[in-house]
């Protein structure tokens, strides 16, 4: 009796230590696939770029599976205004952004001092005129209202393009990309301009008739409906260099996932799919 108990206990203990090693061996594999994974965590790299709801994030929402073939993940952080973007970029918070054009990027870096640079274009977006009351640029009455965004580095292309119309005359000895109301030197329809809104508000001062014309930003125009080359009584020409960009911390467009997200954005595949989506209210570029 007592030498079949001893077998009992002595096979009991061999159990427990075959149990025991094949616990150890499954921890083991596990650490072992832990660490497979943290080795392919870190090989993946992560992007987090600011962007305007429309057509900035929807542009980047189409390039993020291209980036995560290429090992980059894409987050995409929306914002509704043009202030917190650049805050956001300079403290950290994001990697780039995407909802700028030239002059007002050099415009926020000289008012606020900051160590950004352009990494690329991307696309353009006319700026339009729409109007309630009127059917073109020409119908405008004696001293009519524009309505346009305080965005003073959007002041210089709408006074550009009211000039191209025949509307305005500005200073010749003046950068016409910096243009202000100031600058106008000849107004024979004694236009009045009002400019103390921000760009965003636009399309609902439009939508309730305020002003006789209201200047606004395709971003913001489709975002809320519009289609600007249906809609616009006016549309700013496609030439001009208001190229919205791709912007970084001073540094950063040197490494390698920067690159590869403007290359990306500038592939045929993106900028077939700009043109199919917003039929020529948003063009794409090649080049800065």
């Amino acid at each position: 009796m007592k030498k079949w108990f001893s077998l009992i206990l002595i096979l009991a203990f061999a159990l427990v230590l075959a149990a025991c090693g094949t616990a150890n061996n499954e921890n083991e594999g596990a650490e072992g696939n832990g660490d497979a994974n943290n080795d392919a965590a870190e090989e993946k790299a992560t992007l987090v770029v600011g962007a305007s709801n429309v057509p900035h994030a929807v542009i980047l929402e189409q390039a993020k599976p291209i980036l995560a073939e290429k090992g980059i993940e894409l987050q995409i952080e929306e914002y509704t205004d043009y202030i917190f973007p650049n805050q956001d970029l300079d403290n950290g918070t994001l990697d780039a952004n995407y909802f700028q054009h030239i002059p007002y990027l050099e415009a926020q870096i000289a008012e606020h001092g900051y160590e950004f640079v352009n990494a690329g274009g991307i696309h353009i977006e006319p700026i339009g005129v729409y109007s309630k009351k009127y059917d073109s640029l020409q119908d405008l009455p004696e001293g009519a209202v524009i309505i346009m965004s305080n965005s003073i580095p959007d002041h210089g292309r709408i006074l550009t393009m009211l000039e191209q119309e025949g509307l305005i005359k500005l200073d010749e000895n003046v950068d016409k990309t910096k243009a202000e109301i100031k600058d106008i030197v000849e107004n024979p329809k004694n236009l009045q301009f009002e400019y103390d809104y921000e760009a965003a508000l636009l399309p609902q001062l439009y939508e309730e008739g305020e002003g006789d014309a209201v200047l606004i930003n395709s971003n913001y125009a489709i975002d809320n409906g519009l289609n600007p080359l249906e809609d616009a009584i006016a549309l700013e020409d496609k030439d001009s260099p208001y190229v919205n960009v791709i912007a970084v911390r001073k540094g950063d467009e040197n490494s390698e996932a920067i690159q590869t997200l403007v290359e990306v954005l500038r592939s045929e595949e993106i900028q077939n799919f700009i043109l199919e989506e917003y039929s020529g209210a948003v063009v794409p570029v090649s080049g800065e």
